[in-house]
């Protein structure tokens, strides 16, 4: 088969799960809803957290982060499908779709290493108690976050130049419901076997990595928790990892699951189902687990409820005086 030009593929069509007609509509308010209470939650984490004075530390400067780029990952994705199943239309553009690869591809990545930005401050905390405000000092802070939008970014060019340069068959159909790399790469009537490598390569070293330090970082905040005498510490030591813990095992155990599913089944079906998990359900699940297992969390919450309890009556009052 001669390849095709690339130039002459205007649009795509998202295939998305590929129900029915008649589950359109459940799906449509499934995945509305996730997406509202995934932004809703996330906001209210950046909101409390930057009202809150006393959260305003390296572990919830991260923490604000996180629940950025957590909506920035679910809104690259859940909108264009909510529209494709609103207006019964499954199409893309060309320019659209790799405009949402790209996205996805530095978001994705930022999460990566903001969890592994989070376990380094956690080390530090605990390893280290005496020596935590001066290591993770602002500085460092706003530079761990700056290198790891740059390393995202430039990784995300690679990918997206690489696919760029690709000839493109004249199957447009994207089995998925949204536009992935690996699907993105399977479209291609040109040899694809340097974009694989360059692909598995970067996901060993930029998820691989990281996920090793996470570890290191653990490694040793067990060994420092196991050498505290108190019970009543070692249970302060490890209440401030829980969350952080919770989440990196979320995130991990997830993202395994879609590429497992991928390398041990061919239905396009199961992965778009398992790719759910990352897109949606953990970034939906991330708020409700640091407001619940993290005592700050749940005082701000606790106080900024109050607030806007408070002010809701005293605007209206003004609104209504003569």
């Amino acid at each position: 088969m001669e390849p095709g030009n690339n130039t002459r593929i205007l649009e795509f069509l998202l295939l998305g799960f590929s129900e029915g007609p008649e589950l359109q509509p459940i799906t449509f308010g499934l995945f509305l809803s996730m997406y509202l209470i995934a932004v809703l939650g996330n906001l209210l984490i950046i909101l409390v957290v930057s009202s809150a004075s006393h959260l305003h530390t390296p572990m919830y400067f991260f923490l604000a982060n996180l629940s950025f780029v957590d909506n920035c990952v679910t809104s690259t994705t859940v909108p264009k499908m909510l529209w494709n199943i609103q207006t019964q239309s499954k199409v893309i553009t060309y320019a659209g779709c790799i405009t949402q690869m790209n996205f996805f591809i530095i978001f994705s990545g930022l999460d990566i290493y903001l969890l592994t930005v989070m376990a380094y401050d956690r080390f530090v905390a605990i390893c280290h108690p005496l020596h935590y405000m001066v290591i993770m000092n602002p500085r460092l802070c706003g530079r761990l976050v700056l290198v790891s939008w740059v390393t995202s970014v430039l990784h995300s060019l690679l990918q997206t130049s690489m696919v760029l340069r690709l000839s493109l068959c004249t199957e447009v159909e994207i089995p998925h419901f949204f536009c992935e790399l690996n699907r993105m790469i399977q479209l291609a009537c040109s040899d694809t076997f340097f974009n694989n490598l360059v692909m598995y390569l970067a996901a060993m070293l930029m998820a691989g990595g990281p996920f090793i330090g996470i570890l290191y970082s653990y490694s040793k905040i067990v060994s420092s928790i196991c050498g505290i005498s108190s019970a009543q510490g070692k249970y302060k030591a490890f209440s401030t990892c829980a969350s952080h813990l919770s989440v990196v095992s979320l995130f991990y155990c997830t993202g395994l699951g879609v590429y497992l599913s991928s390398a041990a089944t061919q239905s396009s079906h199961s992965s778009a189902t398992a790719s759910v998990m990352y897109t949606v359900i953990t970034p939906m699940l991330n708020p409700f687990i640091y407001s619940l297992r993290n005592k700050d969390i749940k005082e701000a919450l606790m106080r900024f409820s109050g607030m806007v309890a408070i002010k809701g009556p005293i605007v209206l009052g003004l609104k209504n005086f003569p």
